[in-house]
């Protein structure tokens, strides 16, 4: 059986001064998370806000408890991040039938 676990998350990047910043910290911490844990990840909301991130992260697997243990470390990753500050998250996992 399949399951996907889908995270979405904000974060606030303070020192962002201009999209160049913001994108930096972003492509850097969706190298590391990708590395990591595996995952797929993208900014999917706030584009043009220099100072707010909102990303989408993915991860599909064939045991709830892997996929979920999977999403809870990549939520420590993140409220651990040192270039910003997790705002909110919104976790699911589901099972297509």
């Amino acid at each position: 059986m399949l399951y996907i676990g889908v995270l979405q998350f904000s974060l606030e990047i303070p020192y962002a001064e201009t999209l160049k910043d913001k994108r930096s910290a972003i492509k850097s911490l969706k190298d590391r998370l990708r590395r990591s844990f595996n995952v797929s990840i993208s900014e999917i909301e706030d584009l043009d806000e220099c100072t707010v991130a909102t990303l989408g992260a993915v991860v599909a697997g064939s045991e709830p408890a892997h996929v979920n243990s999977t999403m809870d470390h990549l939520l420590n990753e993140l409220q651990e991040w040192r270039d910003g500050t997790l705002l909110d998250h919104q976790l699911e996992i589901i099972s297509p039938r």
